[in-house]
C-alpha cells in the first residue's frame, strides 16, 4: 500500500463538474493499493498517518499530528501510484490491485481511519475520473509505502 500525504489548507474532489468532497485544514491522502496488500497494511498505514507529526506547534516546529490538530482527512484512490516506468515510456500498472481486490481494502482503510480519528472522513469515488484541487500547506508532501517502512 502506498500513500502520498499532503498537508493542506483546503482540498476538494470534483466528479462530472460536481464537487463531491471538500475539507479545510488537514491532509489529502492519495492511496494506491497493491495486489499483495492486506489488513495489516491498512492498520499500519492508518496508524502511521494519523500520528505523523507534520503540523506546526506554537513555536513553528512540526510537532503536532492530525490527532493533536483535530484536522480533516480526504482520501482519494490512485492506482497510478504503483506505476512502473522501468521499461519504455508507457507506465505499467501490473503491481496495482484490480478493483475486486482493491475496493475492499480501500473501504477498510476508510473505516480504519474513521475509527482511529473518531470522526467521519471525506473521500473521492473509487475508479471515477476525478479532479482533485488543493492548497498545499508548506508545501508538505510525504510518501509512505507499507512494503518499505522507512
Amino acid at each position: 500500500m502506498r500513500a502520498v500525504i499532503q498537508r493542506v489548507k483546503q482540498a476538494s474532489v470534483t466528479v462530472d463538474n460536481d464537487k463531491i468532497s471538500e475539507i479545510n485544514q488537514g491532509i489529502l491522502v492519495l492511496l494506491g493499493i497493491e495486489k499483495e496488500d492486506s489488513q495489516e497494511d491498512v492498520q499500519w498505514l492508518c496508524s502511521k498517518i494519523i500520528k505523523l507529526r507534520i503540523f506546526e506547534d506554537e513555536s513553528g516546529a512540526m510537532n503536532k499530528s492530525l490527532l493533536d490538530l483535530g484536522g480533516e482527512v480526504l482520501v482519494v484512490s490512485q492506482f497510478t501510484l504503483h506505476a512502473s516506468t522501468k521499461k519504455g515510456n508507457r507506465p505499467s500498472f501490473i503491481k496495482a490491485a484490480k478493483p475486486f481486490e482493491a475496493i475492499p481494502l480501500y473501504q477498510m482503510f476508510i473505516t480504519q481511519m474513521e475509527s482511529d480519528l473518531g470522526k467521519t472522513i471525506s473521500t473521492g469515488i473509487f475508479g471515477a475520473m476525478m479532479q482533485v484541487s488543493l492548497i498545499n500547506d508548506g508545501p508538505v508532501t510525504i510518501s509512505i509505502d507499507t512494503k518499505n517502512k522507512e
